[in-house]
């Protein structure tokens, strides 16, 4: 049995409550397996570690909407303690996450413009609850399953949480289909359009000026896997996508730049190589070497996971029987 006191820092605790209390009792109808006990700015809750933490966050996630809009509603508790919440999307390889109201999923966070963020599929929710004692994961899977996307939104939330002091996106910047050199502006321009889908994924978490404001400080920094040579990342959420595209010392260098207080997403999916040679993909071996270390955790998306158009998995089923015939 776990007790924890959890404060209110910059709320007015009778407005969070609502009028008569209306917002709190939602809470707390909304969370059986607790015990919640509110004294002014300050909610005591009494349960087992796993219900304890996970309604801090819930809690936590309350707090930073009502930050944000000076008021939170019950339909907002309800979205944040257990019920419908809207869908962002993503582009690229990115997709969306979102609950439906009968998925019973936790909340990740709220995203920009209040949107609720949380695991929609199975596998979502399994990349959602390892994080909490791996700081080491691999998600992969089929494109739109929203493997980069959750692993996005967990690295949102620990920077809110204050659990680290930076967020690290990265890709290999393997050229596919057009060639780096020839298209036009910096390498920073040139490299941009490439890393699109990762700004696409935070755009829909925090508002774009604070975003702006924390890529320009460092606080969230974007780019390519060759720049992470050298250095030693820690108190940093690192996330490298696009793995199946590093070669095996491509990935054991991103891998050993590991500090003692980063954790680290690497997301892929083995049948989108763009290498010359599939064979020559790190992801594949790294996962063979690294299976049974423990505090890793491997999480296999399928095209159950796919939350895009529904012709999305046809399309990813189809191409998949055409290669298992060639």
């Amino acid at each position: 049995m776990l007790e924890k006191e959890i404060p209110l820092v910059d709320v007015d605790p009778r407005e969070f409550y609502g009028p008569g209390g209306a917002n709190l009792d939602e809470m707390i109808a909304l969370s059986p397996k607790v015990k919640v006990i509110a004294r002014g700015s300050v909610i005591k809750v009494l349960g087992d570690q796993g219900e304890v933490e996970r309604f801090e966050r819930r809690l936590r996630s309350l707090v930073d909407y009502f930050g944000k809009y000076h008021h939170i509603s019950r339909e907002v508790v309800r979205q944040a303690f257990g019920s419908a919440c809207s869908q962002a999307g993503g582009g690229g390889d990115v997709g969306g996450i979102a609950a439906s109201p009968a998925s019973g999923d936790d909340v990740i966070l709220f995203g920009a413009g209040g949107n609720v963020i949380r695991a929609k599929s199975r596998n979502q929710k399994r990349l959602v609850d390892r994080a909490a004692d791996n700081d080491l994961m691999f998600a992969i899977g089929p494109a739109g399953s929203g493997k980069t996307y959750t692993a996005i939104a967990l690295a949102v939330r620990a920077l809110k949480e204050k659990q680290v002091r930076r967020i690290i996106l990265t890709r290999p910047a393997v050229e596919a289909g057009e060639k780096l050199g020839f298209l036009p502006g910096d390498m920073k321009e040139k490299l941009d359009p490439y890393l699109q889908p990762l700004y696409d994924a935070l755009g829909d978490m925090m508002p774009g000026a604070q975003l702006a404001k924390y890529i320009e400080e460092g606080t969230v920094q974007i780019a390519p896997l060759a720049f992470m040579r050298g250095r030693t990342l820690d108190n940093a959420f690192v996330i490298l996508d696009e793995a199946q595209n590093t070669t095996l010392s491509q990935i054991k260098m991103f891998l050993t730049r590991m500090g003692p207080s980063a954790r680290f997403i690497v997301t892929g999916d083995l049948t989108q190589i763009d290498l010359p040679r599939a064979a020559d993909s790190g992801l594949s071996r790294a996962l063979g070497l690294l299976a049974e270390v423990k505090g890793i955790a491997i999480v296999n998306f399928d095209n159950e996971d796919i939350i895009r158009h529904r012709l999305v998995k046809e399309i990813v089923k189809a191409f998949s029987r055409n290669a298992d015939g060639d």
